[in-house]
């Protein structure tokens, strides 16, 4: 039987790819807010910028391509059982091949109803206000805002618990509940932990391998390590 590989990714795994952080340092998000376009709050107040924000965001999308780090991760299901838990919306991932992928906070390329969170559509064009469900209501992106539940969170633990191997790529394991990932490891699980600037001490868990590298060249270090 395969080893189970989880590999928990960020932002900075698509980075390479032309996908913008999720915010800069002054704590914007492509000029607003994050609470502007990320929030029901923001929704409520000014819900076509938010579909627009979400419309620009869905277009640079389909405009990139997966990076030579998604196209490695793809490479370790030869030899491993691997699951990605993402924090990206975007489907670079599915797109390099990855056959096992789920998305903590949601995915760009879909829309959902805003008064039944189970009408979730495919959705590669805009959404403007009028574009709605079966049942009538208004459509939103299908992400997670600031203030809301992560409904996939409780699936993402108990693929984690059974880790064998947990590797972490591109993300400063500050945003929570994703950061929290990483206590549900077994004893003594080997963590690699890729990100050219890792915010994790070498002596904070046992079994740590730090590559401290971008996505693409890290995750080359990273086959290695697991041939």
């Amino acid at each position: 039987m395969k080893k189970h590989l989880v590999i928990l990714t960020g932002a900075g795994m698509s980075a390479e790819s032309g996908i913008k952080m999720f915010r800069d340092a002054d704590g914007l998000w492509e000029g607003h807010d994050i609470y502007e376009v990320a929030s029901p709050i923001g929704f409520h107040k000014n819900p076509e910028l938010v579909l627009d924000f979400y419309n620009q965001r869905r277009k640079q999308l389909l405009e990139v391509m997966p990076n030579e780090g998604h196209k490695n991760l793809t490479l370790l299901e030869k030899k491993y059982q691997v699951t990605i838990v993402t924090q990206n919306v975007d489907d670079l991932h599915e797109r390099a091949g990855s056959t096992s992928v789920l998305h903590l906070h949601g995915e760009l390329r879909k829309a959902r109803s805003t008064q039944n969170d189970a009408l979730i559509y495919d959705w590669d064009g805009d959404i403007v206000i009028g574009d709605v469900c079966e049942q009538n209501s208004q459509l939103r992106p299908h992400i997670v805002w600031f203030g809301e539940d992560v409904p996939m969170l409780e699936k993402a633990i108990e693929i984690t618990l059974k880790a064998d191997i947990l590797v972490i790529i591109g993300t400063s394991m500050q945003v929570y509940p994703a950061a929290s990932l990483i206590d549900y490891v077994q004893p003594n699980t080997p963590i690699y932990f890729i990100d050219p600037k890792p915010a994790v001490q070498k002596n904070a868990f046992n079994n740590l391998t730090i590559i401290e590298d971008i996505a693409s060249s890290g995750t080359e270090d990273l086959l290695k390590l697991l041939s």
